[in-house]
């Protein structure tokens, strides 16, 4: 592979705008860029993160919003501070990952199981963390630099940094994030203390979460919301539901078997990708050469990293085994469908950028099910395991996927990693405890409760995936089997489909020639033969959360279909991992994330 000369020494090329900045290289350096990412970026994520699968059931990755906000912190050492920026977002991204694990503690209320003492819980996220970061680094050689997957978010990450170094496009960036921000706040404060919004059931996340999917994912999640909220009846005649009940609670598995059968499809064009692209190198890219050496940071060593992971790994066992009692077969089970969705889940997110861990999970359940294991507690303790697992180590191979494109050194952005792994496993638990003390409905399980009594502000579909696969375990229902099995057949169909029009380069031709060709393509893929990952969606989440993601994916798709201005003189144009939807839209995320914290923290207040 090509690659770009071996750069020279950083203390050569000092390139720092202002003097009293710590030289890049110096321990006040690195100090700096831990404690922002720790102490400021990284909850800010984390809050995030926690507050959008409490809320929705899904959290958008805070690389990118972690990557804007570390320029603005490395700014002053001009072209160099990418790299700074890029060792902020990795450990910054790493706590908020970790904090959206906090979903798992929810399933364990939810299902009414015993209690677990906190230090027990953060040890073994810890652990499994720990572990994840190793066999995350493991398949970044293959799948980051043999298969040069492209890894979205860590391309825009990349784009960003490079980008950022010019001041212009710095402040316009910056501006348009945190005016979202502003709009996020005032809305979710608004919508908990103004009948008005309330009643409208504003969510100013899920209309951000729109504004960066768009209208290709939004109109079919709604679609398939009216569509099971129209066979509630027929569902109820079948014995599916009791009268009263939401349709999402037998829709979830009808739309987790559309999950898992257009998974089906994509893994096995993905494993005959993976063949293609093993058997024929794709074009060497020139990327920066990895910055070791004197004054640059320490070299990797495959033997420490092997070492690691096995440390870790036994640390988990000992830890599942001694603390939760789940059995060596059962744990055994788990450690291998780790090492098989960290490489099947890390495909998915380096081309889609969507890795299936929900149905990593569920998957998970089911073998260990067949495997004879019947305790949802050892069920949830095991599973999680695979969980956090590849949920981590994704996370460690979209930042590796950046700091390959920017030469970053590897061995100090897996140590800020682990960092912020460290950190995270604590507030995980810490964050946890505040949204479900802050907001009790959180603690009440809405496998169990009709279409009426359903929280509208906090419908928590990854919670309610995780709880419907466990309740497998004690409670098996034969329809459940058969909602997955109609479920997997629709994506299935669906998704072959989708390749062999979608897919073809004769659609391609007829399609992208005219104005009416874009047209019919877009109401194929939104209306007609959606995505059964967006489809799913609308079973995963009431009604009225569809209907606002659709709203901001209409407006989002609107208005990045208007002609773009030209910049004005001496400006370059935003990248296109930079538009002003997605900047907009993950302030708005992030405002009502602060927003939602913001009255937790004032609820507790009031109660002490």
């Amino acid at each position: 592979m090509s690659a770009a000369p071996p750069a020279e020494p950083l203390h050569l090329h000092d390139t720092r705008r202002w003097a009293w900045l710590p030289p890049v290289g110096s321990t006040s350096y690195y100090a700096l860029l831990a404690a922002v990412g720790l102490l400021v970026l990284g909850p800010l994520g984390g809050v995030t993160a926690a507050f959008m699968n409490f809320s929705l059931g899904f959290y958008v990755g805070g690389q990118v919003l972690a990557g804007i906000l570390g320029s603005v912190v490395t700014y002053g050492y001009g072209a160099q501070g990418r790299h700074g920026a890029n060792y902020i977002q990795t450990i910054a991204a790493s706590v908020a990952s970790m904090m959206a694990m906090s979903t798992l503690i929810q399933a364990m209320t939810w299902m009414g199981l015993p209690p677990v003492p906190h230090w027990q819980l953060v040890l073994y996220l810890l652990c499994i963390g720990m572990m994840a970061a190793g066999v995350g680094m493991l398949y970044t050689p293959l799948l980051v630099q043999r298969m040069q997957l492209t890894f979205p978010s860590g391309l825009a990450v990349a784009n960003i940094l490079r980008a950022l170094t010019d001041p212009v496009l710095l402040r316009r960036s910056v501006s348009r994030l945190f005016g979202g921000m502003g709009a996020g706040l005032l809305g979710g404060i608004g919508t908990a203390k103004l009948p008005l919004l309330g009643a409208v059931e504003l969510s100013c996340s899920t209309f951000g979460a729109g504004l960066i999917t768009g209208a290709r994912v939004g109109i079919p999640a709604l679609t398939a919301g009216l569509v099971f909220h129209a066979l509630t009846p027929q569902f109820v005649a079948m014995g599916w539901l009791n009268p009263g009940d939401p349709f999402r609670k037998i829709a979830f598995l009808i739309a987790l078997g559309m999950v898992l059968g257009a998974a089906l499809v994509d893994l096995l064009k993905i494993f005959w990708g993976v063949a293609h692209r093993l058997a024929v190198p794709p074009p060497a890219q020139a990327v920066p050469q990895e910055q070791v050496g004197a004054g640059l940071g320490p070299r990797f060593s495959q033997k420490r990293l092997l070492a690691w992971v096995g440390v870790w790994t036994l640390a988990t066992v000992a830890c599942g085994i001694g603390l939760f009692g789940i059995s060596a077969l059962h744990m055994a089970i788990a450690l291998v469908l780790v090492y098989v969705f960290v490489l099947v889940c890390g495909i998915s997110l380096g081309l889609t950028d969507s890795p299936p861990i929900s149905a990593a999970f569920v998957v998970t359940v089911l073998v260990l099910a067949m495997a004879g294991l019947h305790d949802p507690m050892v069920g949830l303790m095991a599973a999680m395991v695979v969980f956090v697992t590849v949920n981590t180590a994704g996370d460690m191979q979209q930042d590796r996927s950046t700091g390959w494109r920017l030469g970053s050194n590897r061995v100090l952005q897996f140590r800020y990693q682990v960092g912020g792994l460290l950190v995270g496993a604590v507030l995980a638990v810490g964050i946890a405890q505040l949204f479900m003390t802050a907001y009790p409905v959180l603690n009440l399980d809405q496998t169990t409760m009709s279409a009426d009594q359903a929280p509208a502000q906090w419908t928590s579909a990854m919670t309610y995936k995780l709880v419907g696969a466990l309740r497998s375990l004690t409670d098996p229902k034969p329809y459940q089997v058969h909602a997955i099995v109609l479920g997997m057949a629709l994506g299935l169909a669906m998704e072959v489909a989708r390749k062999l029009l979608l897919g073809s380069a004769w659609w391609a031709r007829r399609t992208q020639a005219s104005r009416a060709g874009r047209a019919l393509d877009f109401v194929v893929d939104a209306v007609l033969l959606p995505s059964p990952y967006a489809v799913a969606f609308g079973g995963f989440v009431n009604l009225y959360t569809s209907a606002w993601l659709a709203a901001g994916g209409v407006v989002s798709s609107l208005i990045n279909s208007l002609p773009k201005p030209a910049p004005a003189e001496g400006e370059e144009a935003l990248p296109a991992d930079m538009s002003a939807t997605s900047l907009v839209g993950g302030g708005l995320i992030a405002g009502d994330a602060l927003a939602a914290l913001f009255l937790g923290l004032m609820g507790l207040a009031a109660m002490v």
